[in-house]
This record gives C-alpha cells, structure tokens and sequence, in this order.
C-alpha cells in the first residue's frame, strides 16, 4: 500500500504548475518519459497509433491538442497512484542535471518536493555527483537525520575532497533502503581519515594494515593513546577510558562490516541488518572521524 497520499501528489503536480515548472525540463516530453517507461510498448489512447509513443507525438507535437498538465492525469502512467518508488523516481528525473541545468530551478523544486513530501514522512536528498552536479533519491526520512548530516559536512569541510563528499551523501542515503551499503561505507570512512592524516603530516603507513592496525597507529601519531594522558591530568583515568574505548569502537565496526556490510557476499539465506543499526555505525564513524580530524588541525 502507498504511504504518498493522491493528496500529497496533486498537491506537488498544483505547485509545479502554479510555479511555471516545465516537468520535462529541457527535455523533449518522449525523451524525458522514455528515461522511465518503455512508450513503445505501452497502449495508445489514439488508435491511430500502436503505441504511447506515436499518440505523444501526435497530440503534444504534430497537432499540439493535449494540455501540458495531461502527464498528470494520464492513467497509463498513474502518477496519483502509481507505487512510491515510481513517483519518487518520477520527481527525482526533474530535476536531474540532464533535465535541469539551472540551480536555482533545482533548488526551487526540491524545496516543493520536500515541503509536502514530509507530511508522509518520504524526502528527496542528494546521493551522489556527476561532473559536480547533484543526483537525487527518494527514501522514506531517517529519525536522527540533521545529526547524521551535520556530522557528514563538519568531515567534508575537514577533508574537502569530492569523493569523500560522494562517499558521505552515499552512506547517509543508504541507510533506510540498503543499510548494508552504509555500513560498508562508516568502515571506509575510518579508513579515508585515518590514511589522509599520515599524508598530511608526511607519515608512512603500511597498506596491509587492518582498520584497528590503521586506527591504533593513527591514535599513536595524533598522541592519543592512554599512554600519552599524564596522570596528574585531571580527569586523567576517564579520558583513559575513553580513548581506550576508541579501538572497541573501530573494531566493532570493522566486524559489523565484515559479517553484514557491502564487502562480502552473502548465501541465500543471508538477512541483513536494519536500518537502526546502520545509524548507529554511520554515527559512531562520523564521530569518530570528526575526532580524529579535528584533532589533526589542532595539532599540526
């Protein structure tokens, strides 16, 4: 059963044409559809024609007697009713950067989408880049998301490099429909701050290293082992503790990824995590990597 209301969906297709959006962006109407449904093997309303793709031709360029809502209300393509993931999709393609050039026409209608998606509890966020341009999913929106988020862009202002930005918005976005995928991805987060340390600071590490060998040393350089808190330190024994505590947690991580994560493959009978769980390594990564980085520049 849908949980994005027919209410929710007029409401988006009412603020896309209040708003003057042209859904097909700067796509001819058939090429943008055929991104998503096959219009040479769909019925025709015209019998003119064998197919969508002729009475489109028809009616939206030869004689041009089509309204431009009609995509809307078309029941072959059901958008009021079609499964969530296809009207996500849907929305998604508008404002792909090969439909929408304009940034300011992306970020209007993401706002749109956003704004009413929320009422069903669904969101469109960024997964990835393309030659610098955003490309969006749909998902159904993650309790604890702002924190898991803001977390995600204190690394990227510390790092700064494109891939470990596509490796952030990747891990955040899988959490709700492919948790294995974040979890994979919180492992190599440790991994990329850890290793982007010794380069910083002009330092050999070994490439076989495991992630709690990487961890360990990296602590080791950082002088963030028990061994370097003086005890007369105050608080000495639990700041001890805690970055004692450092190692079990990248272990722990290491070990949730080799048994559930994207590493691996899996038999059959294979039941992955859920989705609570892979928040709880992509939150403890990014704190973790938010340590270690700040760290970094305090002490360079």
């Amino acid at each position: 059963m849908n949980k994005i209301s027919q209410i929710t969906r007029q409401n988006i297709f009412d603020f896309i044409q209040v708003e003057g959006f042209w859904y097909a962006g700067r796509l001819e109407e058939s090429n943008f559809l055929s991104r998503m449904f096959d219009l040479e093997n769909m019925v025709s309303k015209d019998d003119r024609f064998p197919n969508a793709a002729g009475d489109i031709w028809q009616h939206r360029v030869n004689n041009y007697d089509w309204e431009d809502d009609w995509i809307f209300n078309d029941d072959r393509f059901n958008l009021l009713n079609c499964d969530d993931s296809k009207f996500l999709d849907f929305l998604c393609e508008m404002i792909h950067p090969l439909v929408r050039a304009d940034k300011s026409e992306v970020s209007k209608l993401l706002q749109i989408f956003n704004d009413n998606l929320t009422d069903d509890n669904f969101e469109i966020v960024e997964k990835t880049r393309i030659s610098n341009k955003p490309i969006f999913v749909g998902r159904i929106k993650i309790n604890g998301k702002e924190s898991i988020e803001k977390k995600g862009n204190e690394i990227k202002k510390i790092l700064n490099a494109d891939y470990v930005s596509q490796q952030i918005n990747l891990m955040e976005s899988s959490i709700e429909n492919s948790p294995h995928i974040s979890i994979g991805l919180a492992k190599e987060l440790i991994e990329t701050s850890c290793k982007s340390i010794f380069d910083e600071r002009k330092e050999e590490y070994d490439k076989n290293w495991d992630l709690p060998k990487l961890m360990k040393e990296t602590t080791k350089l950082l002088k963030l082992t028990p061994d370097d808190i003086p005890n007369e330190a105050k608080a000495a024994s639990s700041i001890k503790q805690i970055l004692g505590s450092l190692s079990s947690v990248v272990q722990g991580i290491g070990e949730v990824r080799n048994e559930y994560g994207s590493g691996h493959g899996k038999d059959g009978k294979f039941k992955g995590l859920q989705p609570r769980h892979a928040k709880l390594a992509v939150g403890a990564a990014s704190t973790l990597a938010i340590y270690l980085l700040e760290t970094h520049e305090l002490k360079k």
